[in-house]
């Protein structure tokens, strides 16, 4: 019991403010008392002279005196020693101080406790200490965690508490502003907002957490997606491996039963000469020694001699001169024939490859989003690619430069070896690259003009009929462009195009849609052609130029 009396002693003469025992104690006009450096540093701090514990308010700012009965009364405990209990205790509270990132208490003078709560109805922060007097005083308040934004609960306007939502104007109003500027509005209380919003807000998170479990499933089939890839892709190179050893085994065993077979046959055919050789060699000696006899006959002088000697020569066996020589036809048809068998194996390769391409680019991804077309110069280029010219392609009196991204018509013509994939009729090249997907790419051409075009790696190169022309067959798509304007060509069929002459055009191309269009680039794009179709193969792009002096260029974006 005397320890609560103390206890008791101790919350009656202490300061609710500082939470130490009174020091020059003064008395407010609602009957609470605080230290005097205390109530006027927090008065000083605030624009609205109020009491701490029971808020209410004083205008004009009191004029505080010393309360000297409550003084004597002060010194007479500190006799007592309980002002050292009241220390103990404050000091226990010092780790509970408010750091910069803890909200403080809005009661404590000086160094500030951290907030336990905060009040929706004072407008204010308590720390543990000063929580307890507030709470003892109004048990009814409502108290939330610790925030730093009250102020923005008191209304700008009249310094109130905001406890009304209109509804009107989507906004927390105090009851002045119900009798002001919203007056006639449709007018709620904030906990009965709360409580309709709060019902949304609970559909919402319903919503939220079934799409969560959509999109968790989702996850997973994509995570099976994944594995079911690297184990199909997995197998499909482990298979192609195989298959590629047992295709490289194959050309070596066939390699090396040609090369046995052409080895037999020279060995055969060498065989079959040095024997008629050594026939030969034979009949040339017993020629010479019957010559060489005749000879020793011819110079005798004795007539006697000569006529018992001589005898009529034997008639010469049938002559052999005119040899039975077989041409190498044997061996240059067996190099024809492994030639065209590189041929047809190279043709083979090219179009699985061709087919694989096109496979890969026509893969459906889950969850893709429909592409649509870029609008702006700025979106196309997030599409661009960088394009060269092959040499292999370029027709002999085309100057490939600029890092064989400009080809130019030249008189003279060019020292390119000789390749199948040239155009031998036409001032025509084909990009190195190929192009699936979705890709952008310009050209700047000058002189009389150019074709700008697309084409398949399939068509012909060799003449000038118009199976090698872009834009005169069906596999290749072309625009012309010249100081006349322009014009647009497939399979031979033209397309009259209308829009401002530029000497920069650009390309836009996604594949697997079947879009491809021509734009003319200047300050701004205007779309000059959309074609709309199935491409079956991957393209190439390509220029075609009219005349001595033109050029055109793969344009670099960046």
């Amino acid at each position: 019991m005397a320890q609560k009396g103390s206890q008791l002693d101790r919350e009656t003469f202490s300061c609710s403010i500082c939470l130490d025992l009174l020091k020059d104690p003064v008395a407010l006009p609602c009957g609470h008392s605080y230290c005097m450096d205390c109530i006027k540093d927090f008065w000083d701090e605030k624009e609205i002279y109020s009491c701490p514990q029971c808020r209410q308010t004083f205008s004009p700012r009191p004029v505080l005196g010393k309360n000297t009965m409550l003084a004597v009364l002060v010194e007479e405990l500190k006799k007592t020693g309980l002002l050292a209990a009241t220390r103990a205790a404050a000091a226990a509270s010092d780790h509970c101080y408010a750091g910069p990132e803890d909200v403080a208490c809005d009661v404590c003078t000086g160094r500030k406790l951290k907030a336990l709560k905060s009040c929706l109805v004072c407008m204010t922060s308590y720390c543990e200490r000063h929580l307890q007097h507030h709470y003892e005083i109004f048990k009814k308040h409502k108290l939330v965690e610790p925030s730093k934004n009250l102020q923005e609960n008191i209304c700008s306007s009249h310094d109130e508490v905001m406890k009304i939502f209109c509804r009107t104007d989507q906004q927390s109003i105090c009851y002045l502003c119900l009798m002001d500027k919203h007056k006639g509005h449709d007018t709620v209380s904030a906990a009965a907002e709360r409580t309709e919003r709060q019902k949304e807000l609970k559909v919402s998170r319903q919503n939220i957490q079934v799409r969560i479990q959509d999109r968790e499933k989702d996850v997973k089939v994509l995570q099976q997606e994944v594995e079911a890839i690297n184990g199909s892709a997995d197998k499909a190179v482990e298979h192609s491996e195989k298959t590629f050893a047992e295709l490289i085994r194959l050309i070596q065993k066939s390699g090396s039963d040609v090369k046995q077979q052409v080895r037999v046959k020279q060995e055969t055919e060498v065989s079959r000469v040095r024997d008629l050789q050594e026939k030969l060699e034979q009949e040339i000696t017993e020629l010479k020694r019957r010559d060489a006899e005749l000879k020793t006959l011819s110079h005798t002088e004795d007539h006697n001699q000569f006529l018992h000697d001589y005898t009529s020569p034997p008639a010469l066996s049938e002559s052999t001169s005119s040899i039975n020589i077989r041409p190498l036809r044997y061996f240059e048809d067996v190099t024809a024939a492994v030639s065209e068998a590189r041929e047809k194996l190279q043709d083979v390769l090219r179009e699985t490859w061709t087919n694989i391409s096109l496979m890969v680019t026509q893969v459906d991804v889950l969850l893709s989003q429909p592409q649509t077309e870029p609008k702006t110069r700025a979106d196309f280029l997030r599409y661009s690619c960088e394009l060269t010219m092959d040499p292999n392609t370029a027709h002999t009196e085309l100057l490939l430069s600029e890092g064989n991204r400009k080809a130019t018509v030249m008189e003279e013509e060019q020292s390119y070896p000789s390749h199948p994939d040239r155009f031998t009729g036409r001032w025509q090249v084909l990009s190195k690259e190929s192009l699936t997907g979705r890709r952008y790419w310009e050209v700047e051409w000058r002189g009389n003009g150019v074709w700008v075009a697309v084409a398949y790696k399939t068509i012909s190169r060799a003449g000038e009929s118009n199976d090698c022309a872009f834009g005169f067959n069906d596999k290749s798509w072309a625009l012309s462009c010249h100081q006349g304007g322009f014009q647009f060509l497939f399979n031979s069929v033209q397309t009259p195009v209308s829009g401002p002459l530029s000497s920069r055009i650009g390309v836009y191309l996604d594949h697997s849609a079947g879009v491809l269009s021509f734009y003319s680039v200047s300050e701004t794009m205007t779309l000059l052609h959309r074609v709309q179709t199935t491409f079956t193969q991957p393209l190439y792009a390509g220029v075609w130029l009219h005349c001595c002096d033109d050029s055109a260029e793969f344009c670099k974006l960046k």
